[in-house]
């Protein structure tokens, strides 16, 4: 056997040592990559984000009585403790529930208005005090007395994450069919009216319908469609093994899933025109975060296939973690609106923080399933 040169010999201990130290190196970098998917880790990620919104609060949410864009955060702080137990979750929860008196807003029939009674009835299924849900089930109750159709009241598709799961829940506090009863019907025809079956995605409103953007494409606002898949997720958590419609909002969650999927960004994270992402050509947190919330938890349930889906979610998350700011807070997410806007960095809302505790609740579920 020729043996190699001494200088050859040399050159090929450096090469070994060079990958060698290369290949330890990497995996270091994706081991210390994979550390944001560990519960300890997710905790601490939603810990942040939780304490940087609560200290900051954004006080434009108070031109709307209702609060609807808080009243989002804190269904997302409830979700975080349903998940960890931590109790500075359920502390600050019922601080803000006793604040408000336990009212929804000024509007009885508007679905924003009662998006709070989500928090309430979750804080009322802990502790069944009925001051907790009198308000809620007062005006629900008057709302079902006097039925519209479900395209005039929840006319938006918005509308589909702030009422239904209050319904939902209430069915579950009362054991009262007539919630589900009016959900189911209302939601299938908001649904009939403002889904698109060719593209398994819900226009925001009647205002889209037919009418391309200026590059000829559909416009679905990310934000809108976030909605509506974590709306559909918080229905079918409190909705019956064997009610009629269950099949249904499950199918509605595949449709979506697949379809949200197939526009997710490089990032991890979706752009404010989900079929045009030229429209608005920057990421945005809030729908990230409720498309993130509600795959994540189809996955967790069964309901979608985890090994198609798990480096969507691991994607997504990675994204919403690069978007929180050293200080916890979390930016580019849209401020209110009805359409696909541009967004920076620097823009938060509180509906965005609720999203990121959503979805992070869901992906430190998914580590006691691995």
């Amino acid at each position: 056997m020729k043996l190699l040169s001494p200088r050859l010999f040399s050159l090929a201990v450096i090469v070994t040592v060079v990958l060698t130290c290369t290949g330890a190196i990497q995996a270091q970098a994706k081991a210390k990559q994979d550390q944001i998917y560990s519960k300890k880790e997710i905790s601490l990620a939603m810990e942040r984000v939780f304490a940087w919104q609560v200290a900051n609060p954004v006080e434009t949410n108070l031109r709307n009585n209702n609060q609807w864009a808080r009243a989002a955060f804190y269904a997302g702080i409830m979700s975080a403790y349903r998940t960890t137990g931590d109790k500075k979750y359920l502390d600050q929860a019922l601080r803000w529930a006793t604040e408000r008196q336990w009212k929804l807003g000024e509007r009885p029939r508007h679905a924003d208005d009662q998006v709070a009674g989500q928090t309430y009835l979750e804080l009322y299924l802990l502790q069944k005090d009925p001051i907790r849900i009198q308000t809620t089930r007062a005006t629900l109750d008057a709302m079902i007395a006097d039925p519209k159709p479900g395209r005039e009241d929840w006319w938006w598709c918005d509308a589909l994450f702030m009422s239904p799961p209050v319904l939902a829940r209430l069915y579950k506090a009362t054991g009262d069919q007539k919630y589900l009863k009016f959900l189911n019907a209302m939601w299938w025809d908001t649904t009939d009216f403002l889904f698109d079956p060719a593209e398994n995605l819900y226009y925001r409103d009647k205002n889209y319908i037919g009418k391309p953007n200026a590059n000829g494409k559909k416009v679905f606002w990310a934000r809108g469609n976030g909605w509506v898949m974590a709306g559909t997720v918080r229905v079918l958590q409190y909705l019956p093994k064997n009610d009629p419609m269950r099949n249904r909002y499950v199918d509605l969650l595949r449709k979506m899933a697949s379809a949200v999927s197939k526009v997710q960004g490089a990032d991890g994270l979706w752009r404010p025109s989900l079929l045009d992402p030229t429209e608005a050509p920057v990421p945005e947190t809030s729908s990230s975060g409720f498309f993130c919330y509600a795959i994540t938890w189809g996955i967790n349930q069964g309901y979608l296939d985890r090994k198609t889906y798990t480096p969507v979610v691991k994607k997504a998350w990675a994204g919403l973690n690069g978007a929180v700011h050293p200080d916890g807070k979390l930016g580019w997410v849209q401020p209110i609106g009805a359409a696909p806007a541009s967004v920076n960095f620097d823009m938060n809302q509180e509906y965005g923080s609720g999203a990121f505790l959503f979805a992070g609740s869901e992906m430190y579920r998914m580590q006691n399933r691995q």
